[in-house]
């Protein structure tokens, strides 16, 4: 048997971070068995059916590299062939045209809440034969459901699981509109995509009921199932914005990597021993159903964060300058991949600045003073440092810079020991400072003398000139 598994969002807004694990899962299944992974957009309500929704979906999946096989299915395209569906129902006997009226179905609603019935149709034209039917009344049509026994799911996360049948209402397979419903809709996309294996949140559990009877009125095979806990928050409730971020965009934007993404979220519900690092080929070759956990999952900011810093710091420097390009160009503006001398000062600081970062923002951050271009602002704290009669120090640097040759690391460290024994009590800090204050706009970077040598004597000169000059006009500028 060839494995077959699916991904179907509904494209009503953003790829929340839950789907992204789902996906992630089907995908790793899939793979694991060198099966396929499909993609279906389950876009039957066209009143909340967006395109714009459907253009983010496709880039979640793009950025996360969830490649899917052939071509995405939408189920709206679907809606006569599953209608189609729900009258061979009928003609099989196993599903009925019902004519109830609207206020029929209100005064059902208004008994069942007086019994404290969780249903609350009472079939009354399950046996009903059409020619009573009352004009002016177009039909819906119902599926028959059991009613009696029991019906037991072997869930591969969940365990067996078993309803009464007398919970399971015959519930409503094609509007009196002739569009059919969504529960319909899945069972029949799914068995024509030839899907095997079902992995979706346990919040569908109850679906998977009510879609086993349609399987079963088909005479179809039921997919295996398998519902994976929800992901909560860290204080245990249900992951929402009020927790942070929910989107995948979201987590692109904050500087994430998409290999650390998946790594991530592959933990948050699996686990492979003592394992916290799985790249991607470990996680295709150790993926199994059997390994997810039954309790939900609690998302750890934190967690997520050492991950992220983990596969910065041993990322190629080749592959941190391509993902970093498109933040400079949204953050500053600045082209770099056409910039000759940007890119070798980033090569150049590279290897220090992926051993501090967290995010790709924050090394973007830590880099932007390789780019920037005279004039440039000073944030806060590097301005009050510069304020603070700080000249005399840059002149005495300014003037031993221009000595040097060229500068490197050593010689940048050993001008500022002399110039902290002449101006600062031999405190080297009170020298660093200012200059990394100078050279950068800010008071955190890589080491500054490494810093110094990177952007080379000609550029040192002109930032320490453009500094005092600024200091002495009373122009330098804050951000």
């Amino acid at each position: 048997m060839t494995v077959v598994t699916r991904f179907p969002p509904s494209p009503t807004g953003f790829m929340h971070i839950g789907n992204a694990r789902t996906a992630l899962y089907n995908w790793l299944f899939a793979r694991h068995h060198g099966g396929k992974f499909l993609l279906r957009i389950e876009d039957t309500d066209r009143t909340r059916h967006s395109e714009e929704a459907v253009g983010v979906i496709m880039e979640g999946m793009k950025w996360l590299e969830l490649d899917w096989d052939g071509d995405v299915v939408s189920q709206f395209a679907g809606r006569e062939h599953h209608a189609d569906i729900a009258r061979q129902l009928v003609e099989k006997g196993q599903a009925y045209y019902c004519y109830c009226s609207p206020e029929e179905l209100e005064d059902m609603r208004n008994k069942a809440k007086e019994e404290g019935t969780s249903s609350f149709y009472d079939r009354r034209w399950r046996t009903r034969d059409i020619s009573e039917a009352p004009e002016g009344i177009k039909p819906v049509i119902r599926i028959k459901a059991p009613i009696d026994g029991a019906t037991t799911i072997e869930d591969k996360v969940q365990g067996s699981v078993t309803v009464k049948n007398d919970t399971l209402d015959d519930f409503i397979i094609l509007r009196s509109d002739g569009t059919p419903t969504y529960m319909l809709s899945v069972v029949v996309d799914d068995h024509d995509m030839g899907v095997t294996h079902i992995l979706r949140g346990d919040d569908h559990l109850n679906n998977a009921f009510r879609q086993k009877i349609i399987y079963d009125a088909m005479g179809w095979d039921t997919p295996v199932f398998a519902h994976l806990p929800l992901i909560h928050g860290p204080d245990g409730g249900k992951f929402s914005k009020r927790h942070g971020a929910t989107s995948v965009d979201e987590y692109k934007d904050m500087g994430y990597l998409p290999e650390a993404m998946r790594n991530y979220l592959l933990r948050l519900g699996w686990s492979h021993g003592d394992d916290e690092i799985i790249p991607t080929e470990k996680a295709l070759e150790w993926f199994n159903i059997e390994s997810i956990g039954k309790s939900p999952a609690r998302f750890d900011f934190a967690k997520l964060d050492s991950i992220n810093t983990h596969y910065i710091a041993h990322s190629t420097n080749e592959y941190l300058l391509d993902a970093i390009a498109p933040l400079f160009a949204d953050k500053y503006q600045i082209d770099i991949k056409t910039n000759d001398t940007f890119m070798h000062r980033l090569g150049a600081c590279m290897d220090e600045l992926k051993s501090r970062a967290k995010t790709l923002n924050q090394l973007v951050d830590e880099a932007a003073f390789l780019v920037k271009s005279i004039p440039y602002d000073f944030d806060e704290k590097a301005f009050n440092i510069l304020s603070d009669g700080s000249i005399q120090v840059l002149e005495a640097i300014y003037n031993q810079v221009q000595s040097l040759d060229k500068l490197t690391n050593d010689n940048v460290q050993e001008l500022c020991k002399s110039v902290a024994s002449d101006f600062a009590d031999g405190k080297l800090g009170k020298v660093a400072m200012p200059l990394r204050a100078a050279l950068t706009g800010t008071t955190v970077s890589p080491s500054i003398f490494h810093a110094a040598e990177i952007l080379g004597k000609d550029e040192v000169l002109e930032r320490l000139s453009y500094v005092m000059h600024s200091l002495k006009e009373e122009k330098l500028k804050k951000a």
